[in-house]
């Protein structure tokens, strides 16, 4: 079978090697939709946040079709349409140990879980993500139509993160200088978008709320000025989400609005325990996150998949297909 391979440090290779043969309490699965994540990227580079060792096949956000079971898989098929989590215990699936960017790949059946027939494989490598920006808005408490949300980033996880909202009920305002990226973000619902190189963040939020400011703030950029905007954007009794990762970044705030708003801020880490719930908004909301993946490439060619990524910065989200059995 192909499957893609980091080598070593920056050295990765299209491969043939052998299909991995399951044990009992194993499932043989079939990729058919694999989406690049920037953490793979540092995986590639050699920086990845836990040990690993190469070779590594990435790929931690994915859709597979379920080909064989072992004699102990009870809750499992062949032809299961299925999805997977990637922290498992203290392995990460795609990064310490062997992920989907192959043809065939194994997990346990405890890790996966069972798509619906509406949601497609596309939509399915986008669960991973999507369910990060859908606990962004599960952790911003009781979040509905009565809110006004301001969302700071429109990458991924930030069109996660507008898509939720909007389908919640929620206003959505994001704050974003891309304009390829705010035309999703309109497409995903928001209904105003700040340029923050050319107006005023502050100015534009409040102006936009008439003064009140945002009920709910987001960050989804990882930007360090952006995270301590949030205080600034906040109405009172706002409630604050950090998902955006930024690792020794620092930036001037007014820490004394925490206190004179009578804030709630919170930091969160990917979306634990969530992805059934992920799952079934996606299905009862008929999301459409496909418009997300910017270019599509073939198993064979998931170097080039990478390369895409690496050389294109409008890149959103690149997938690698496997239409093969």
């Amino acid at each position: 079978m192909k499957a893609l391979q980091f080598m070593s440090p920056n050295v990765m290779s299209v491969n043939d090697i052998a299909t991995p043969k399951i044990a009992d309490d194993e499932v043989l699965l079939a990729s058919r939709s694999v989406g690049i994540c920037h953490s793979d990227i540092e995986l590639l580079e050699g920086r990845y946040i836990i040990p690993f060792s190469y070779p590594i096949i990435p790929g931690h956000e994915w859709s597979a079709e379920v080909l064989e079971v072992g004699k102990k898989v009870t809750k499992l098929k062949a032809g299961d349409r299925v999805v997977g989590e990637c922290v498992i215990g203290q392995e990460h699936f795609g990064f310490s140990i062997s992920g989907a960017m192959a043809e065939h790949f194994i997990a346990k059946e405890d890790w996966l879980h069972k798509l619906p027939e509406n949601v497609s494989w596309t939509q399915g490598a986008l669960v991973e993500p999507f369910s990060c920006g859908y606990y962004a808005t599960v952790r911003a408490d009781n979040m509905d139509a009565s809110d006004t949300v301001a969302v700071f980033g429109a990458g991924p996880i930030g069109l996660g993160v507008i898509a939720a909202s909007a389908a919640k009920g929620a206003r959505v305002i994001v704050i974003e200088p891309s304009a390829s990226r705010a035309a999703i973000a309109f497409s995903l619902g928001a209904e105003v978008i700040v340029d923050s190189t050319k107006q005023n963040t502050k100015d534009a939020v409040m102006e936009a709320t008439k003064g009140v400011g945002a009920t709910v703030v987001i960050d989804a950029s990882g930007r360090p000025d952006a995270m301590a905007m949030t205080l600034e954007v906040a109405a009172f009794h706002a409630r604050l989400v950090i998902i955006g990762i930024s690792v020794g970044g620092v930036a001037p705030t007014q820490m004394g609005l925490i206190q004179s708003k009578e804030l709630q801020v919170r930091g969160i880490i990917g979306s634990p325990g969530v992805w059934p719930e992920t799952i079934r908004f996606l299905s009862r909301t008929n999301l459409d996150l496909s418009k997300l993946v910017t270019s599509s490439f073939d198993i064979a060619d998931a170097d080039k998949a990478y390369q895409a990524v690496l050389s294109d910065k409008s890149q959103i989200k690149v997938h690698v297909t496997n239409k093969g059995n």
